[in-house]
């Protein structure tokens, strides 16, 4: 039997590992098995303890890892990858998984994949050769390009990046992000039933995400400041602000967003939204605002506009939609009213996601299962070299 695990450590990532999940549990027979394992701040009170919403998915959960999710100094981020190293090199060699899909760039995917290569379990990676020059995710997510055996990529551009980091080409596939598949796939919600399942009235609003730039030299207090003046300049649209994640940087943040909810009456905090309440929101929002990747990938599909603040996503393919400004109050105000205005709306209608057209999960699904079920995988990589 083949035994295939997935692993999923945040909210954000489980929302685009879940259709994959439920599209790999089809191909389960006596032959071919899929664990879901669950870690990282899923499990954390401070960040929402997300499992519920997995839970209530109807997912079946396999393994709960409990790894630390401090985030104080860059020490604490260290401290969590040495755990989540052991613990995970536990369970693999318990289990002798004939792969592992992960997704994504964070610290905690980084020591799951050594943990995986060490044990020499083929390491199946999403949404590699993705750029983000202002955060460390830029260097982990290529780091585990290069522990990886299998590519699934989110665009040309992407897959264009990861051979040239050396894989050959045909282990590197341009499926699309996952994040259409969920927009495709979600019951219409109307605008007063999604307001009303947060505890808001009908109104004008804007979602919104900040998280820590943390290749930046800036403390997050000045540039939460920043944001928040811009979120005080526009009284009359309420802003749904969801929390940071848990990388060195985001307690503080958080800690900032929970005082400003005490004073700014037009912001609501949520420890987490949940995939389906989010894009039901997204999809009748004034526009998306912060600096999160889910302005970039998700949001031209729901053709509003994004105010991608900051350099934290820059470098990543972005449509029409996307605005984008500095992190100062003045430049935060402009491209507000940029998104707000008659030809900006016109052009969002317009607009064309240049991340797929959501058939990403079955086509990863079918290539996991063909590759775990009919090939040999040999770990040996040969470094392609591109022809100059």
């Amino acid at each position: 039997m083949k035994k295939m695990a997935v692993v999923t450590a945040t909210r954000a990532e489980y929302g685009l590992l879940s259709p994959v999940i439920t599209a790999l549990r089809k191909y389960e027979d006596p032959g071919f098995r899929v664990d879901l394992i669950v870690t990282g701040t899923h499990l954390s009170e401070a960040y929402g303890k997300t499992i519920t919403e997995i839970e209530a998915s109807g997912q079946s959960i396999d393994h709960i890892v409990e790894i630390p999710v401090a985030s104080e100094t860059p020490v604490d981020t260290s401290i969590d990858q040495a755990e989540t190293l052991v613990k995970f090199s536990e369970l693999f060699y318990k289990e002798k998984y004939d792969a592992v899909l992960i997704l994504g760039d964070r610290y905690e995917m980084l020591a799951i994949a050594i943990a995986a290569g060490n044990i020499r379990i083929p390491v199946f990676h999403m949404c590699g050769g993705d750029t983000t020059e202002g955060a460390a995710d830029e260097w982990i997510r290529h780091s585990i390009t290069k522990i990886a055996y299998l590519h699934f990529v989110s665009s040309a551009d992407s897959r264009r990046r990861v051979i040239q980091l050396g894989e050959d080409p045909q282990r590197v596939f341009d499926t699309g992000s996952t994040s259409i598949d969920n927009l495709l796939s979600l019951e219409e919600v109307s605008r007063e039933k999604a307001l009303d399942s947060i505890g808001l009235e009908d109104c004008d609003y804007a979602l919104c995400t900040w998280q820590p730039v943390t290749m930046g030299s800036r403390e997050p207090e000045a540039d939460v400041e920043q944001l928040l003046n811009a979120v005080k300049a526009f009284g009359n649209i309420c802003f749904i602000v969801t929390k940071a994640n848990s990388d060195h940087g985001g307690a503080r943040i958080n800690e900032l967003l929970a005082q400003a909810e005490k004073e700014i009456p037009n912001l609501h905090l949520f420890s987490s939204l949940g995939m389906k309440r989010y894009l039901g929101l997204m999809k009748h929002c004034a526009f998306v605002i912060g600096n999160s990747s889910s302005g970039i990938i998700e949001a031209p599909s729901c053709h509003v506009p994004t105010v991608d603040i900051g350099e934290r996503q820059r470098g990543r393919l972005c449509a029409d939609s996307v605005i984008h400004c500095e992190t100062d109050e003045r430049d935060i105000v402009r491209a507000i009213n940029e998104a707000l205005s008659g030809e900006h709306i016109g052009k969002c209608k317009n607009a064309v996601n240049p991340y797929g057209e959501g058939k990403a999960a079955p086509r990863i699904a079918e290539i996991c299962h063909r590759i775990l079920t009919e090939e040999t995988i040999d770990l040996r990589k040969t470094f392609y070299d591109i022809d100059s």
